[in-house]
């Protein structure tokens, strides 16, 4: 099949990074811009990138060459090179939000990692297996921003990737009354590594910025419906959440405690979390995971350090489950949050896109 012509916006940060490492033989994207600030801008992907390079994957060859562009100034002349882009740029929200429209009011789709178009109405903020419906409402943002190909799509935050998705086919059918989730984020999470920020080393920091609100507002989102051109949040159900900074370089873990309208038994729990799938799975997008929950029946799994990669750093892992005496269940999730969480989640949600028909080649 020919392939999608694919910018990276904000290409040498480290989701940027991760973004560009996907595209290295991906079978229906091709990555044609790589664009950054001012700074970066003229000089080749290495010269720009190649001593902040912060993941694990080594830069791909085929992207050393690529002549940065610049985000802003070159705005116009990525629209029309490219299908549609990454976003991954480092702004203030409100700067981000009118740069996101900016690219879409050029007729170029965005896939945003940022959280500045997290909470517009007509933004969707989708899980690819949890909520694609929502994407339907691009078609009120494109009336309301004149367009007829471009949107913005953004990924949820990376930390309720990692047991959002355990809770929604829980919640679909027994109802889900209150959630209490504890995150132990690894500092990717802050574009950090231990050697630029050896503070994390043997250190626990009991805060992480603006997580909690997200944590407990974002799956309501997720969980939402759309309605009259906008998606209108859920409210049937209570989140409370405690966001905490370990010293892992990749992965977020999350203890979870649930309780339930209707209390499932633990072998329902365990039967729908094996047979849950989505259109990525139905539809075998490149990136889907096959096994998209992985359930461990050992008492010390799911580990960061052990099971964050599992198929391709794309797949949840859970383990765990058990009932509770203030909750009906607990149990433990975890999720690469640079892959799922991040690029790999963005990446996935444009095969989706692609796949629905939301995004066509020029």
């Amino acid at each position: 099949m020919e392939k999608y012509k694919v910018g990276v916006i904000g290409g040498t940060g480290m989701v940027g990074q991760r973004f560009v490492s996907l595209m290295d033989g991906h079978p229906w994207f091709d990555l044609t811009v790589i664009a950054a600030s001012a700074g970066s801008a003229g000089k080749t992907y290495e010269e720009a990138a190649g001593k902040r390079w912060a993941i694990e994957t080594p830069m791909p060859e085929q992207f050393k060459g690529i002549i940065v562009k610049n985000a802003v100034e070159d705005m116009k002349e990525i629209a029309d090179e490219v299908d549609f882009i990454f976003c991954a740029v480092d702004m203030n929200k409100e700067e981000i939000k009118k740069f996101e429209e900016a690219y879409a009011k050029l007729e170029c789709p965005v896939i945003s990692n940022n959280s500045a178009h997290r909470w517009t109405e007509d933004v969707p903020m989708v899980i690819p297996e949890v909520n694609p419906e929502h994407l339907e409402v691009i078609h009120a943002q494109r009336k309301r921003l004149g367009t007829k190909r471009g949107f913005i799509a953004v990924k949820s935050n990376c930390s309720i990737q990692s047991y959002v998705p355990a809770l929604s086919p829980l919640r679909e059918k027994y109802g889900l009354t209150k959630v209490l989730a504890c995150t132990y984020q690894a500092i990717s999470g802050a574009g950090k590594t231990f050697e630029t920020w050896p503070e994390m080393i043997d250190n626990v920091i009991p805060y992480i910025g603006g997580e909690e609100e997200k944590s407990e507002q974002e799956p309501l989102k997720v969980w939402g419906k759309v309605e009259d051109g906008v998606i209108k949040a859920a409210s049937d159900t209570a989140i409370t959440a405690q966001c905490i900074r370990v010293p892992v370089t990749n992965g977020h873990l999350a203890a979870v405690f649930a309780s339930f309208e209707k209390k499932p038994e633990k072998e329902e729990i365990l039967k729908i979390w094996e047979e849950y799938k989505g259109i990525p799975q139905l539809h075998s997008l490149p990136t889907a995971p096959k096994q998209f929950l992985n359930y461990f029946a050992e008492d010390n799994r799911p580990q960061t350090g052990v099971d964050r990669n599992m198929e391709g750093g794309m797949a949840i892992s859970v383990g765990r489950l058990r009932e509770d005496s203030q909750y009906d269940y607990k149990f433990v999730c975890l999720s690469h949050n640079t892959l799922r969480g991040a690029a790999g989640g963005g990446v996935l949600l444009a095969e989706l896109l692609c796949d629905q028909g939301y995004i066509t080649k020029k």
